[in-house]
């Protein structure tokens, strides 16, 4: 061997390149894959069902950015409902916490996208090249026609699947039966064109190409996960101390006589891993916490009249011999935290009222006097209609002095999804002001709707008692 080979081989080995080498994993079968089988057919038809659905004459789901106007079933949200969006965030965000905290890289293994869309394009790559061993076979033999075949076949598959992704994702934004009209045409926008390609381009990028690299190098999650670990958050580990030394054994021979563990060193757990690790070599943050390792574990400990659980969820303290607790200060914490902001969130949904008014009083003056004497106010009201209806609105004012409410419009018109300004004064009698500064309350109310009301207070500016 070269002096050159030796010095590339020794660079790798200690960490500082590593060249990637494909991983095929093993199909496994157990109640973790079917979880996780579970899962991707929940996801993917939530994911491709959704845009078809339709409520109440419009899209059941439609981010529609032009119009500025979001429907979710029977609800519809406008760019003023922006809090609720933000809050819907900060919930995902402590969800994840939560779930991090209670049971490792749940996310990762069962309900991430890139894990989600991964298994698809894996069981497409079994159907059309084999399982694993055929996979491999096939990849270092040399280019034949079938090779070629097979793997034309399944680029193509992985393209079509993935552009139809692409333009699912679009018929979010954009009605998809009026989507599905312009592509047959070819009568898409630029920016209609742009994100069907480039979210297609990535989920076959994603899922078909890089894959684990996705997991290990790119995905900031992996790297930041251990600080939401505590030693009671449920990983997967092996039991070396029941496994160890591992070698490889007869059914008929009684390990013990040997001096051997549990582990009969068959590797499987490594084939089947997504990410390529061996979980015998300790807790790693390439795991996603998929649990196939799991799954094929108890299979071979099945056949061969071990116990199970070799490789099995558990806890640092449980390992360690220590006492394990779910109920926990960080878990009791995350869970009244999203208790309280989702309770919250529900309530105020279910509470909203599709109307605004901001009262804006003007500042260029605190008061003036009429010709007649009296004390004037001019205000600017800002009404928004976020209801799916047009409606005529009518305002009126209350106050604890006498006070009348003077409009230029007296018709509030406002179409839905649309703002409007309108001039207003409120005129007091000087005898009547007793104070420099008091309170007036606005009552808004649609003519045809009483239950779209709203109340905004203002105040009044007046000289005050001589």
């Amino acid at each position: 061997m070269s002096s050159k080979v030796q010095a590339a081989e020794e660079e790798e080995s200690s960490g500082f390149y590593a060249k990637h080498k494909k991983v095929y994993p093993r199909e496994v079968h157990g109640l973790f894959a079917t979880l996780r089988v579970l899962g991707v057919l929940t996801l993917l038809g939530l994911y491709y069902v959704v845009p078809w659905l339709s409520w109440d004459g419009h899209q059941a789901v439609l981010f529609d950015l032009p119009a500025r106007r979001f429907y979710i079933f029977g609800l519809t949200f406008w760019p003023q409902d922006f809090f609720y969006l933000a809050v819907l965030l900060i919930i995902a965000a402590l969800s994840l916490f939560y779930f991090t905290a209670l049971a490792g890289r749940l996310w990762c293994g069962y309900a991430c996208p890139q894990t989600v869309w991964t298994e698809a394009f894996l069981w497409m790559e079994r159907k059309i090249e084999g399982d694993r061993n055929k996979q491999i076979k096939l990849d270092n033999s040399p280019l034949t026609k079938v090779k070629f075949y097979r793997k034309a076949i399944k680029h193509t598959i992985w393209i079509a699947f993935s552009l139809w992704t692409g333009f699912t994702f679009v018929g979010y934004f954009t009605p998809i039966l009026s989507l599905g009209q312009s592509l047959v045409a070819l009568a898409l926008g630029p920016w209609e064109w742009f994100w069907i390609l480039f979210y297609s381009f990535a989920t076959y990028g994603n899922s078909g190409w890089m894959r684990e690299q996705v997991c290990i190098y790119m995905c900031p999650y992996a790297r930041f996960q251990s600080a939401m670990f505590d030693k009671d958050t449920l990983i997967i580990s092996y039991d070396d101390k029941r496994g160890e030394p591992r070698g490889s054994r007869s059914k008929k021979v009684d390990p013990k006589q040997k001096g051997l563990g549990a582990c009969v060193d068959c590797t499987l757990c490594v084939q089947v891993c997504p990410t390529g690790i061996d979980i015998r070599d300790g807790l790693q943050y390439q795991c996603i916490g998929c649990a196939a390792c799991v799954d094929v574990c108890n299979e071979v400990m099945d056949k061969m009249g071990y116990e199970r659980d070799l490789v099995k969820y558990t806890t640092q303290n449980a390992i360690d011999g220590n006492k394990s607790s779910i109920l926990r200060p960080r878990i009791i914490i995350y869970t009244l935290i999203l208790l309280g902001i989702t309770s919250a969130l529900i309530y105020n949904m279910a509470t909203r009222i599709p109307l605004e008014l901001d009262i804006i009083r003007d500042r260029n003056a605190l008061y003036r006097t009429t010709s007649m004497g009296m004390i004037e106010n001019i205000y600017t009201l800002k009404i928004a209609n976020m209801d799916t209806e047009v409606h005529s609105y009518a305002i009126s004012m209350k106050s604890d002095f006498n006070a009348k409410l003077l409009m230029r419009d007296q018709e509030l018109v406002i179409q839905p999804g649309q703002s409007a300004t309108f001039s207003a004064r409120i005129e007091a009698d000087p005898a009547d002001v007793k104070k420099i500064s008091q309170d007036v309350h606005f009552t808004l109310v649609a003519k045809d709707d009483e239950t779209l009301r709203v109340e905004e207070s203002g105040v009044f500016i007046g000289s005050g008692a001589r």
